[in-house]
């Protein structure tokens, strides 16, 4: 299988502070890998060095075929990032966020719509973003990523401000993200539901980390060096 993530020995500074001092790890096509470790260990830092979001100070860093180094924003039409920040319009509904971030990555309102319903939301379609509860913001966000159709999702404690409801409709769109040739990377403390979804997990803990398996999956991964210093 192709490489979607292929780092090595990458750095990225915090002011002059090393976030990730070192880190080397392959993702593959239709792969779901689960950062794990304490806060503070560079696991969102990861995510945005991925997006292109924070600049490559050292080390070697492709995604999606796209070397990191010599550009960090062209790959960013084929993937999306879920984090803390909705990054939507407060005073746009529901329904005209998504319109807006479909036709912004070129695609249409059927994406949009099938997002809207793929999230549940279809009820909320003409409440303003502002009016919104935290887990509905969070369930719009990753509409909105969903209507981008990504390659690559990236999503920041997903799990986080969910309701049950809200929950099982995101471990739902988790587990059918291969068979829509989606790869997903997923930092999250909710680590008994992210395990039971990803193949791979990626434990970041005082400077390494450790790969191991899915036990659905019946070879051994490699192990995965991460160095990482506390941000």
């Amino acid at each position: 299988m192709s490489l979607v993530v292929r780092l090595r020995s990458a750095v990225c500074l915090l002011g002059r502070f090393p976030a990730l001092a070192g880190v080397d790890l392959d993702v593959e096509d239709g792969d779901i890998v689960l950062l794990s470790g304490p806060n503070g260990a560079g696991k969102t830092t990861l995510l945005r060095l991925l997006a292109g979001l924070v600049p490559l100070h050292a080390g070697g860093a492709e995604v999606l075929g796209h070397d990191l180094a010599l550009d960090r924003r062209s790959h960013r039409r084929h993937l999306s990032l879920v984090g803390h920040d909705t990054f939507c319009y407060d005073d746009l509904t529901v329904g005209e966020n998504l319109r807006f971030a479909a036709r912004a990555a070129g695609r249409g309102i059927e994406a949009s719509d099938t997002a809207l319903e793929r999230l549940g939301l279809e009820r909320l379609r003409d409440v303003t973003h502002g009016r919104l509860s935290a887990g509905q913001r969070r369930r719009l966000a990753l509409a909105v990523a969903l209507s981008r159709d990504p390659r690559l999702l990236l999503l920041d404690e997903p799990h986080a401000g969910l309701d049950a409801e809200g929950r099982e409709v995101l471990d739902r769109v988790l587990a059918g993200a291969p068979a829509e040739n989606r790869t997903v990377i997923v930092a999250s403390h909710e680590l008994d539901r992210a395990r039971a979804l990803a193949r791979r997990e990626v434990a970041v803990v005082g400077g390494q980390a450790t790969a191991t398996l899915d036990p659905s999956r019946a070879t051994p991964a490699p192990a995965v060096t991460v160095e990482a210093v506390p941000r």
